[in-house]
């Protein structure tokens, strides 16, 4: 049996066909209000009525945006929004060493919390700050799905395009408001300089409400940042009855940046007495 080729899509002729559907140009301007969409919380920006066309290339079949690599393999490829340079600022030698980095920490993550290396002690895990995805890529062997959260922020680079190249899921999250969640609690939360990103934005004590209100009980988190904003986190998490200590860089001591491990906990009332059961 012959089938026959399905015809690619031109945007051209779909925009003549569909007049009422302009498509998205891609000026100096118009690039500035996409960023600025992003910066953006969703919720309060005016939704545009367009098509967004993928980028521009010389040759049918060239594929836009750039081919992919097979998984697993794309999971420590270079991302074609990379290597094309369309993200600016990160080259590729940005993501080679940031893949290298997280997969040091996440070394020295299960020397300091044994349950962290514990096959299939946790299965969902939440990585607020997920930049390139790193922290997921190293935790690839392990049996366990990590989303990756991209912060709006007006000063973040939207990465969340580089995620999807690697093979990974993720979605955008503003940590000064509450988080749609899949599923309804987290086993695990990681969270690296959320509080030194949002300290000009919201409160320390919502944001760690709103991971109090994520993560089941008996859940861990690991928070890394400096070690003044640490501290303050401490006492915080001790009021929410979690268990927590704050340990070392794993250069060493002499880092700024320390890392604080917790766990929450189960709120239970002390036994009755036997005067009290009466």
């Amino acid at each position: 049996m012959v089938m026959n080729r399905a015809k690619p899509i031109n945007c051209s002729i779909f925009k003549q066909v569909y007049q009422s559907f302009p498509i998205t140009s891609y000026s100096p301007h118009q690039k500035h209000l996409t960023n600025k969409i992003f910066n953006l919380w969703s919720r309060y920006t005016k939704l545009e009525k367009c098509l967004t066309p993928l980028p521009e290339v010389s040759d049918i079949k060239e594929i836009a945006g750039g081919p992919l690599t097979k998984w697993p393999q794309r999971l420590n490829a270079i991302p074609p929004r990379i290597s094309s340079g369309s993200l600016t600022g990160i080259a590729e030698n940005t993501f080679v060493e940031n893949t290298e980095v997280w997969k040091k920490r996440v070394e020295y993550y299960k020397k300091i919390d044994y349950q962290l290396a514990e096959t299939g002690r946790y299965r969902n895990f939440l990585d607020m700050n997920a930049y390139l995805g790193g922290f997921a890529a190293a935790l690839f062997d392990d049996p366990l799905w990590v989303m990756n959260a991209v912060p709006v922020k007006a000063d973040q680079i939207n990465t969340l395009g580089v995620i999807y190249e690697r093979g990974l899921i993720g979605t955008y999250q503003n940590w000064c408001e509450a988080m749609s969640t899949y599923p309804r609690t987290y086993d695990f939360i990681h969270a690296d300089s959320i509080f030194s990103l949002y300290k000009d934005r919201c409160e320390m004590e919502d944001i760690l409400l709103e991971m109090d209100r994520i993560l089941r009980p008996e859940g861990s988190v690991i928070i890394r940042d400096d070690v003044d904003v640490l501290l303050k986190i401490k006492k915080n998490i001790d009021a929410m009855q979690w268990e927590g200590r704050i340990v070392d860089h794993e250069k060493g001591p002499h880092e700024r940046e320390k890392i604080l491990f917790a766990v929450k906990q189960y709120w239970t009332t002390s036994p009755l007495t036997p005067k009290q059961d009466q």
